[in-house]
């Protein structure tokens, strides 16, 4: 009779080679079955390494609900531009794999606490589909609003918003006794309309600090103490958390790889964040509120980023609505010179903290050397040696001694291609601020998309002197959109807008953009102002049908359909 443990161990490998057998394994052969209620951390873990060693091309989900907690996740330090560093408990690390797909089926991934669901890092060929991405306790808090004071704002708190008052001060937690909870930290407030499902007319966001006085009205009412808020009964009031620390899919130092019939319900951060990385793709994913539940806001932040990227960057038949950001900025990063060392040698500043850790140069790479309050690029020096300081400061070494005229606070970035962004059959509405941020010097397409958005629906920016984002668009087609009724709330000055931070000195000199084309759009617009734009070197605006509305009280009367000022090659059709 063969020995037991021999036996187990027998079958245990039957399973999985039967598991990765053409290519596809189940994940229920490692014990994660739908809707058991079970956390199924462990399992995905060993089903993403039996992938790895055996080439598996597939990890399959029966269609159900998979809960996953952050006790047993994979853990790593992580920096992710334009969110918060940290240390991460991540659920799906996909790190050094090629041609590997995670097909979920129809099924729905909750998560419970900081943890983050999805890592690429490191790998090409791979595909996440057909699942949804919610939280069981969100990161931030919602309260309908019951009555308004001058020094207070009454709010009805629901059950999916854990919180007590202690010591008079508000606090949002995850429910569990009190040795043993998670606080929610929370630091401002935005209202929502919940019937139009969009942040409320000409709405602005005040910031709390970190203590929010309260007091307990009973049956989970709640009076926060505050002066001059103002607020429609009716309405909701938003927390949001404090900071952006969990998104929801971060792909690093990768290339080809596709979000593909994806909902985002909710992350406490961006949704999907693409850095150093070349041809992504995001089809049909959707970034709603979800369901069923007592919730108006979605994502805490953009809906989609692209950091230092090449190759092509595709959004294409998305829904992008109820995200407390924007629906995606493509962009590079600017670091700033702060200490020439030598003739050839220079110290440079990740200044953002939410840049801290983005590595994106390396020796033999090409740069740009820009004025930073002109924004206009005077020499580009090829890097001989990098040395990382920290998460902060790096000295470089050139291969040439730099221009005489550099000084501290000018810029540099890197002169890569970066991508060609195509924007297509997307809807973006009821999000706080803008629309899209162009901000990719490769080709440019936007088109059939809608927008309804409370700001600018379009907006160039890029700056080296708060963000740090290098921008500046060198061919843009803007077409076959329909506007509908934007910049209802209080982020943004017309329907597309440039922000580019060039301080008016420097204007008359300084053409950050290149070759916008605006044609063939329809607007449907309450406010009269459609283009307010600066330094551009090209820009035609021909063939857009114009319908005036009265879906929103008019804001700024008498406000100029066009604003373009120290621009050239300039085409205005009304």
């Amino acid at each position: 009779m063969k020995h037991p443990l021999l036996l187990t161990s027998l079958m245990t490998l039957l399973l999985l080679s039967s598991a990765s057998a053409g290519g596809v394994i189940d994940v229920s052969t490692f014990g994660a079955f739908p809707d058991d209620g079970k956390d199924d951390t462990l399992a995905v873990r060993a089903a993403l390494t039996q992938a790895k060693t055996s080439g598996a091309r597939k990890l399959v989900f029966p269609k159900g609900r998979y809960d996953f907690y952050p006790d047993m996740a994979f853990e790593r330090y992580q920096y992710i531009s334009n969110n918060d560093e940290g240390l991460k408990r991540i659920v799906f690390p996909i790190a050094g794999m090629k041609r590997f797909e995670i097909d979920g089926q129809g099924s729905a991934f909750l998560f419970h606490g900081f943890l983050s669901p999805f890592t690429v890092d490191a790998s090409s060929g791979i595909a996440l589909r057909n699942f949804s991405v919610d939280y069981a306790r969100p990161f931030h808090s919602e309260g309908k609003i019951l009555q308004v004071a001058s020094n207070s704002v009454d709010l009805a708190i629901s059950e999916e918003y854990p919180y007590s008052i202690e010591n008079g001060l508000l606090k949002f937690h995850d429910g569990k006794p009190r040795k043993e909870r998670t606080l929610y930290p929370v630091n401002a407030l935005l209202e929502f309309d919940p019937v139009k499902r969009e942040t409320a007319y000409r709405a602005r966001d005040y910031g709390l600090g970190d203590d929010i006085r309260a007091e307990d009205l009973g049956n989970r009412r709640v009076r926060v103490l505050r002066e001059k808020l103002t607020g429609t009964p009716g309405n909701v009031f938003v927390f949001g958390p404090n900071h952006r620390l969990v998104c929801g899919i971060v792909i690093s130092d990768s290339s080809d790889v596709a979000v593909e019939d994806v909902t985002l319900y909710h992350c406490g951060g961006m949704g999907v964040v693409g850095l150093r990385s070349r041809d992504l793709a995001v089809r049909r994913m959707k970034v709603t509120s979800a369901p069923g539940k007592d919730r108006i806001v979605s994502l805490t932040a953009d809906a989609t980023h692209f950091v230092n990227c090449g190759g092509k960057v595709t959004l294409e038949d998305c829904l992008f609505e109820l995200q407390k950001d924007d629906a995606t900025n493509v962009h590079g990063i600017y670091v700033r010179i702060v200490n020439r060392v030598g003739p050839a040698m220079a110290d440079v500043k990740l200044v953002h903290p939410q840049q801290y850790g983005f590595d994106f140069i390396e020796k033999g790479e090409t740069l740009e050397l820009v004025k930073g309050p002109a924004l206009t690029t005077y020499a580009n020096p090829v890097v001989k040696k990098v040395e990382r300081l920290n998460k902060e400061y790096t000295r470089l070494t050139f291969t040439a001694p730099l221009p005489e005229q550099v000084e501290i606070g000018d810029a540099l970035a890197s002169i890569k291609p970066y991508p060609e962004l195509t924007i297509r059959g997307c809807t973006i509405r009821g999000n706080r601020a803008r629309g899209i941020l162009l901000n990719s010097r490769g080709k440019t397409v936007v088109e059939n998309n809608t927008f309804h958005t409370a700001g600018s629906a379009i907006l160039f920016e890029g700056d080296a002197r708060f963000w740090y984002e290098q921008a500046g668009v060198s061919d843009c087609l803007i077409r076959n959109n329909v506007f509908d009724n934007c910049n209802y709330g209080v982020w943004g000055r017309a329907l597309i807008e440039v922000g580019a931070g060039i301080t008016p000195a420097y204007r008359a000199e300084s053409r950050y953009n290149k070759n916008i084309r605006i044609e063939g759009n329809t607007i449907r617009h309450f406010h009269p102002a459609l283009l307010d734009m600066y330094c551009v070197q090209g820009l035609t605006f021909t063939n857009n049908a114009l319908e005036k509305t009265e879906a929103y009280p008019q804001w700024k009367a008498g406000a100029p359909r066009f604003t373009v000022t120290d621009c050239d090659g300039v085409k205005l059709q009304e």
